[in-house]
């Protein structure tokens, strides 16, 4: 059986389905779209799959978030829905609850965050509010595990014996009561045949989506009689169409609450989050603070815990590298095959896995501050900035993953509801610097800018911010004129972070930089020692300078002869970057002969201090790699408006890089 994990945005959904789940997950895309979907089997129930639909406020088709976790119920039709509610903020979260239940699925309630309730000297009458809406409700705390047995009981137990919920009607007799029977009737037989609830979408076709008239190929007709009761609804009640069917809704919320809850008082948590938001959210603090807390996550990162790490792993990588070299050489392997894999597989991927713990590090510090509430105040804080060069503080979201990667960003965009916006945040978001970047900056900032790496950091990951800052500012006077959609979200009170949930975030990122590294880098890595070792005749060659890849590097090296760095190699590590960036790296060392341990004194012969920021900036800036172009190409879906965005990449990141460059060259 399959159940939907349908709630709010904050209302510990991500906590209840790694209770339920643990590390049985699976991460992919919804069908069609890439909108990422996470599935899990569940635990303690046998052949049952739990899916993470994405946090939303209701299923009305405004943002890509709730077309997806529509289509999904509507398509894959699943056995059950598990609707989480924040307990502390129940009315607000039951307007989900009532359109989940116009679904007519089999569906149970997870009252979470009761332990809070409880805390606060609130209460539910859970059979009350049972017996209001007609389903199971099981109070939870997902964060302690409580009740959470319960509710895959409760869960197993309405699918399994189909008991759909008691309750689908909540308005009273009057105006909007005759309008949804009256719509309810005339779609009847559409809807039955489509196999979606009649009441379901007499609300959705009075709300105007487009996607269910569609689903119910209704004719002129239909559309007109439809049209007719609305109308005639509006008129008797002085309400616009959409403000009617919610003054209907929380009326019934109203009531249910009134005879069932308890309400806290304000709560600790609460108060104590007012207190810190009074520092981290105030109008000269906002700004200083996120800055700091930067500084220190980088500088714990590549200065403390992070780069520590990466040397020991090093330090073993080395070891281990020797170990084989050794026992290939006393062997008596062919030394082309030996080269492949010392040189070639050794050299490349294992000088990029010694940033695995740099990487992981810095990952551990950004879902900290996820998961205690500060990344939502600093999309808050970054609202008012972003207006001024076109966009919402819902754009900086998107923008803040693209510090991880911007495949995940520019898939993020789909929660924007503007396509001006959407559009906007994904040219943008590839100047934010990903975590693939990260062995570049460490291997050259510690080449020539020692004990000032985490400056050094700070200056690369500012430069993409202004860089992306002055491009906004082009395009929101040229191809994207218009105002942002307005900004609405919600600020959780500051909790702990979960262990559980942060241990699995780290898990999924280190995972994938290790298939990253044994797939593209791999096949990267090896083509890159091919590509060196032989020449146009396919003879191998002593001295790379006259191999296949010199040609290749040599063919492009002009174009950055302004810039400062027109070595060949140099050219060729530019080009492999395209497939992952990591690659830029372990190429650098194929070429140069060395381990990625030794690599920063032999690049003091390819670059000076100068050249060296140069090259940082263009890595910085350059076009990203080959699965964020292919991400872009499917959000924009234009191959030429894909190309654009590659070409405008290259152009500003060599026009920058040249801008440093010669006028360092002057001041120095």
């Amino acid at each position: 059986m399959v159940f939907a994990l349908a709630g709010n945005q904050n209302c510990g959904k991500t906590t209840l389905f790694n209770a339920l789940t643990g590390s049985n997950q699976h991460v992919g895309n919804f069908p069609g779209v890439t909108v990422e979907q996470k599935s899990g089997k569940i635990r303690g129930a046998k052949d049952c799959t739990v899916v993470d639909l994405p946090g939303i406020y209701s299923i009305r088709p405004y943002t890509g978030e709730e077309i997806v976790a529509r289509d999904f119920i509507l398509d894959s039709k699943p056995d059950g829905i598990i609707n989480i509610v924040d307990a502390t903020n129940i009315e607000r979260n039951l307007y989900l609850t009532l359109q989940l239940l116009e679904l007519h699925i089999p569906m149970v309630l997870a009252l979470n965050m009761m332990d809070e309730v409880r805390a606060n000297c609130g209460s539910v009458d859970v059979k009350a509010l049972s017996e209001r809406l007609g389903i199971p409700v099981v109070p939870i705390s997902a964060a302690k595990n409580e009740g959470v047995s319960e509710l895959v009981d409760q869960a197993v137990n309405v699918a399994k014996n189909k008991l759909y919920p008691a309750v689908t009607d909540f308005c009273p007799v009057g105006p909007v009561h005759r309008c949804i029977h009256s719509v309810a009737h005339i779609i009847e037989d559409h809807a039955l045949r489509a196999g979606i609830s009649p009441r379901f979408c007499a609300a959705k076709l009075i709300e105007g989506d487009e996607s269910v008239i569609k689903r119910l190929e209704l004719d002129r007709n239909e559309l007109e009689l439809l049209e007719h009761s609305i109308v005639e609804m509006e008129n008797e009640t002085g309400l616009d169409r959409n403000e009617a069917l919610a003054d209907m809704r929380y009326a019934f919320i109203e009531k249910a609450v009134a005879e069932s809850v308890v309400k806290c008082r304000e709560s600790r948590e609460h108060l104590r989050s007012l207190k810190i938001d009074s520092v981290l959210t105030g109008k000269y603090t906002a700004l200083p603070v996120f800055f700091c807390v930067l500084f220190l996550v980088f500088w714990l990162t590549f200065n403390v815990i992070g780069n520590a790490l990466s040397d020991w792993l090093s330090l073993g990588i080395d070891r281990v590298t020797a170990l084989a070299d050794g026992g290939l050489a006393a062997y008596g392997i062919n030394p082309i095959v030996r080269s492949l894999i010392i040189d070639g597989v050794f050299a490349g991927v294992g000088g990029v896995l010694s940033f695995l713990p740099i990487i992981v590090t810095l990952f551990f510090f950004l879902s900290i501050l996820e998961d205690t509430g500060y990344m939502a105040r600093v999309a808050f804080v970054m609202d008012k900035p972003l207006r001024r060069i076109g966009l919402s503080g819902r754009s900086f979201v998107p923008m803040l993953i693209g510090f991880g990667c911007s495949v995940p960003a520019i898939m993020a965009t789909r929660t924007l509801a503007s396509e001006r916006d959407r559009k906007l945040t994904i040219l943008l978001t590839p100047y934010m610097s990903c975590s693939a970047k990260i062995p570049i900056y460490a291997v050259f900032s510690a080449a020539f800018f020692p004990g000032r790496e985490a400056f050094v950091m700070i200056a690369l990951y500012a430069s993409g911010i202004v860089l992306g800052v002055i491009v906004a500012l082009l395009l929101n006077k040229t191809a994207f004129r218009g105002q942002p959609v307005p900004f609405v979200m919600e600020l959780p009170n500051y909790r702990l972070p979960s262990l559980k949930s942060v241990a699995l975030l780290l898990w999924e990122k280190a995972r994938d930089f290790l298939q990253r590294a044994f797939t593209i880098i791999f096949l990267a890595t090896v083509v890159i020692w091919f590509l060196q070792s032989f020449d146009t005749r396919l003879n191998a060659v002593t001295d790379s300078s006259f191999s296949l890849l010199a040609s290749v590097g040599r063919l492009i090296s002009p174009i950055f002869i302004p810039v400062g760095f027109a070595d060949w190699r140099v050219a060729t590590g530019l080009v492999t970057g395209f497939t992952a960036k990591e690659a830029v790296v372990s190429t650098l060392s194929v070429l140069l002969g060395t381990s990625v341990a030794d690599l920063s004194s032999a690049l003091s012969g390819l670059f000076t201090p100068l050249s060296a920021v140069s090259f940082l900036i263009f890595t910085l800036l350059y076009t990203p790699c080959a699965a964020a172009v292919a991400t872009i190409r499917k959000e924009l879906k234009s191959g030429i408006a894909t190309l654009g965005v590659v070409v405008l990449q290259c152009l500003v990141a060599w026009l920058a890089a040249f801008s440093v460059y010669q006028i360092g060259g002057l001041l120095l």
